[in-house]
């Protein structure tokens, strides 16, 4: 049987989350059952990447393989190399879909995800990667005006579908890419073009200095690709109490922030980049000023405001910091 889709999901001690993730799956089975039906069979499979858990994660995939559906087949595989996008990359290379979906082990998928994400793939031969729109599932209510940086935890997309690459959206989108959760990537444009060992690793050792998913986005951009949102494509994201919190928040912001200069630079020819790094750092400068103007009376009481002024000052310090991260790799090379 040949493999036209592949979820992924890449997961680090997943055992409480997986569940919820595998039982809004095996909606999905059921939905493009009757697709099958009706004329429009598709043959996917669900790859679960266990990036190296220390709980019981391949106890519950074993459990759920036990009973379920032999059509749609659930597979394991352990990752030992930690970091997101080593996980990733052992997905794509397990896959055996034409297409390869991501899931987190927090987004949960509606019935119709899987069927939707194929045919819209399948529908347009140039798209390369694609998202869709992320619903927040908050476990505590978040703060006020959440909305302004609910983007940078992977929440929201628009009502309309977009090809973020195409000519006459080139100027508004130039910068737009779809969020990791529920990223959908043709694997040929991934082996291509993305490299196995990404400058981002992931959320190890601590650090939330990510951004595997830009990077990779970027590349498989500056090949040609196209770049899309699909509206059809909806999964919730779920977002425990501790996510919510301010100190979490703030490194989250801080640390996002740091990892601006690698990817503004990855599209920017080389002899470019010093004089365009300069230009940001003085843009961030105007911006970070602008702000302190605007909330500076608000900053403590105002977690919204105190995120955002967070992340300009990560951004103005990123080219030290990649700098520095750059040399240490170097060295460890």
């Amino acid at each position: 049987m040949m493999i036209n889709f592949s979820v992924a999901i890449c997961t680090f001690n997943g055992e409480k989350r997986l569940p919820d993730v595998l039982d809004k799956l095996k909606e999905c089975c059921a939905y493009t059952t009757q697709l099958a039906i009706n004329g429009e069979p598709i043959n996917w499979e669900i790859i679960v990447i266990d990036n190296n858990s220390k709980d019981n994660t391949a106890k519950v995939v074993k459990e759920y393989q036990a009973d379920w559906p032999a059509a749609y087949p659930i597979k394991y595989f352990l990752e030992q190399k930690q970091g997101l996008s080593f996980a990733r990359e052992r997905a794509i290379q397990e896959a055996q879909g034409t297409f390869v979906g991501f899931l987190d082990d927090d987004n949960l998928p509606i019935p119709n995800w899987v069927a939707s994400a194929y045919l819209f793939g399948k529908e347009r031969p140039q798209a390369g990667a694609y998202g869709g729109r992320i619903y927040g599932d908050y476990e505590v209510t978040p703060p006020n005006n959440f909305d302004r940086i609910s983007l940078f935890l992977a929440i929201g997309g628009s009502s309309k579908t977009i090809c973020y690459t195409a000519p006459e959206n080139s100027l508004y989108y130039k910068k737009v890419l779809p969020a990791g959760a529920g990223l959908v990537v043709r694997k040929q444009a991934w082996i291509e073009n993305v490299p196995q060992d990404l400058f981002f690793q992931g959320r190890v050792n601590g650090s939330l200095v990510t951004a595997e998913d830009i990077e990779a986005l970027t590349y498989i951009k500056k090949a040609g690709w196209e770049i899309w949102h699909n509206a059809e494509m909806e999964i919730y994201h779920r977002i425990p109490k501790q996510r919510l919190e301010k100190e979490y928040l703030l490194k989250l912001m801080r640390s996002i922030g740091l990892s601006r200069h690698y990817t503004r630079m990855l599209d920017i020819k080389i002899w470019q980049q010093p004089f365009l790094s300069l230009a940001y750092m003085v843009n961030d400068i105007r911006k970070m000023v602008m702000h302190l103007a605007k909330y500076h009376m608000l900053l403590r009481s105002d977690i919204v405001a105190a995120c955002e002024m967070e992340l300009l000052i990560g951004a103005f310090f990123s080219p030290f910091y990649i700098w520095k991260r750059a040399l240490l790799k170097l060295h460890k090379s």
